[in-house]
C-alpha cells in the first residue's frame, strides 16, 4: 500500500486544491517568497484575530475603563507570549502532521485525548456562547432582537462553514477580520494622552488590588486562550503546512499576534481615555459602543458597534471549528474544512451541534450570560497552563517531534514563560 493511498480521501483532495495546486503557477513566475507567502497566510493571523472576540473585547474595555493607562503593559506581553507559543503550535502541527489532540491521542492514548477534548470542550462552549451573545449585542444596537440574531447568524455560519471549500471558508474570515482595524481608529478618535500610552505601555505597574489582579489575569488569558493554541495547530494541519514552510508561517504568527495586540490596546486606550476619565463603569462590549458615543463621537459608536460584530462573527466560527477539530481528532476521525459535507461526518456534526446549541442559549430571553462566560474564562485559565506544559513536553520529545525537537533556548523561554502565567494566577489565588 503507497503512502498516498494510505490517507484519507478528503487529505488527498485537499492535497489536490490546496498550497501546492493553487500557488504552483505563482512560483513559476518568480514570484517565489511572494507565493511563498501567501501560500502560508491564514493560520496566525485568523487565529491571532480572533483572540479579539467579545470575550476579549469586553476584558480590554474593561482594563482600560476601570484602570486608565496604569496596567497597558499586559497587552505587549500577552502578545509577546502568544507568538511564542502560536509558534510552539505551528511547529508541532508541521512536524507531526497532527492537531494538538490527536498529537496527545496518538502518543499518550486516547484517554488522556478524551480528558483533553472534555476540558476544551467544557472551556470552548461558554465562549462560543459569548461569540453570539457579541453578535445580539451589535446587532440589539440597531433595534434586531437576540432571538433573530443569534439563530439567522447562525444559519449562514454553518451554510459557509459546512458547504464552503477550504480556501473559501478563509478568504471569507480574512475579509472578516479586516473590520477588526476599526477599534485601532478608535483608539485615535478618543484622543488620549499619548505619553501616558507610552509610559502604561511600557513600565509595568503591579496591581495592587483583587479587582486589579483579576484584570491581569483576564486579559492574560483572553489573549493566550486555549483554543486558539489548539485551533492554529489544527489548522495549520488542515492547510498542509510543513517544516519547509515554517519560516514564512513565522511570519503570518507574527503579523497575526502584532495586530491581535495592537487591537487590543487600542480599545484599552479608547476606553482610558474616554470611560476611566468620565468614570464610567461597563459590563460588556455593547456598553463600551453605547458609551463612547457622548464622550467621542458618534463614529467612534459606529466603528466600535461595527468591529463588535465583526469579531463575533469571526470568532463564532473559529471557535466552534477549534473545538471540532478537537473533538474529530480526540476520536480518531476525519478533521478538516474540506471533507466532503454530502455524507455524515463527525467534524461537521459537531460544528453544527456547538453552533445551534451556543445560539440557542443566548436566544432565551433574559438569560444572564456573564456567569457562563465568566466561568467559563476561569476553565480557560486553569487550562492554559495545562495546554502549554503539554505543548512543551511534545515539542522536547524526539519520538514525536524527530529532527523537528525544540533547543535549548526554546524550552528555558517556554519554562520562564509559564512561570510567569503561573505567577498571575497564584497571584491572583492569594488576592
Amino acid at each position: 500500500m503507497t503512502k498516498k493511498s494510505r490517507l484519507h480521501p478528503h487529505a488527498v483532495a485537499h492535497h489536490k486544491r490546496g498550497i501546492a495546486a493553487q500557488f504552483a503557477q505563482l512560483r513559476t513566475t518568480g514570484l517565489g517568497w511572494l507565493a511563498a507567502f501567501f501560500a502560508v497566510l491564514g493560520p496566525g493571523l485568523l487565529a491571532g484575530l480572533s483572540d479579539d472576540d467579545p470575550a476579549g473585547i469586553t476584558t480590554y474595555s474593561i482594563l482600560g475603563a476601570e484602570f486608565g493607562y496604569r496596567y497597558l503593559w499586559i497587552i505587549p506581553l500577552s502578545t509577546i507570549l502568544l507568538v511564542q507559543f502560536h509558534m510552539l503550535a505551528v511547529r508541532i502541527g508541521a512536524a507531526t502532521g497532527l492537531g494538538f489532540v490527536g498529537v496527545i491521542r496518538q502518543h499518550w492514548g486516547r484517554h488522556w485525548a478524551y480528558a483533553a477534548v472534555i476540558g476544551l470542550l467544557f472551556a470552548n462552549f461558554g465562549t462560543i456562547c459569548a461569540e453570539y451573545a457579541g453578535i445580539a449585542a451589535a446587532l440589539g444596537m440597531i433595534g434586531v432582537p437576540s432571538w433573530i440574531s443569534a439563530p439567522v447568524a447562525a444559519l449562514l455560519i454553518c451554510l459557509v462553514v459546512v458547504l464552503g471549500s477550504f480556501h473559501r471558508i478563509e478568504k471569507i474570515l480574512l475579509f472578516i477580520s479586516a473590520t477588526l482595524a476599526l477599534y485601532i481608529v478608535d483608539g485615535i478618535l478618543a484622543a488620549p494622552d499619548w505619553s501616558a500610552v507610552a509610559q502604561g505601555a511600557l513600565i509595568p505597574h503591579f496591581p495592587d488590588t483583587q479587582v486589579a489582579w483579576i484584570a491581569i489575569a483576564a486579559t492574560l488569558g483572553t489573549t493566550l486562550a486555549p483554543w486558539g493554541l489548539a485551533f492554529i495547530q489544527s489548522y495549520a494541519v488542515d492547510k498542509k503546512i510543513s517544516v519547509k514552510n515554517l519560516r514564512w508561517e513565522q511570519v503570518d504568527v507574527v503579523i497575526g499576534s502584532i495586530l491581535t495586540g495592537v487591537i487590543g490596546i487600542a480599545i484599552a486606550i479608547a476606553c482610558a481615555a474616554t470611560l476611566h476619565r468620565s468614570g464610567t463603569h461597563i459590563k460588556d462590549a455593547s456598553d463600551v459602543a453605547l458609551a463612547l458615543q457622548p464622550l467621542a463621537g458618534s463614529f467612534a459608536t459606529i466603528f466600535f458597534g461595527v468591529g463588535l460584530l465583526g469579531a463575533s462573527l469571526l470568532a463564532a466560527a473559529i471557535v466552534p471549528i477549534a473545538t471540532a477539530y478537537s473533538i474529530a481528532e480526540g476520536i480518531g476521525a476525519p478533521a478538516s474544512l474540506d471533507l466532503d459535507s454530502k455524507h455524515f461526518q463527525f467534524f461537521y456534526a459537531a460544528f453544527i451541534v456547538l453552533t445551534v446549541a451556543a445560539a440557542s442559549v443566548v436566544s432565551i430571553p433574559g438569560l444572564l450570560l456573564i456567569p457562563l462566560i465568566y466561568s467559563s474564562q476561569l476553565v480557560n485559565a486553569v487550562l492554559l497552563p495545562l495546554h502549554v506544559v503539554a505543548l512543551l513536553l511534545i515539542a522536547q520529545n524526539t519520538e514525536i517531534m524527530g529532527p523537528n525537537v525544540i533547543g535549548i533556548k526554546t524550552r528555558l523561554l517556554g519554562l520562564l514563560s509559564l512561570l510567569l502565567i503561573l505567577a498571575c494566577l497564584v497571584a491572583l489565588g492569594f488576592s
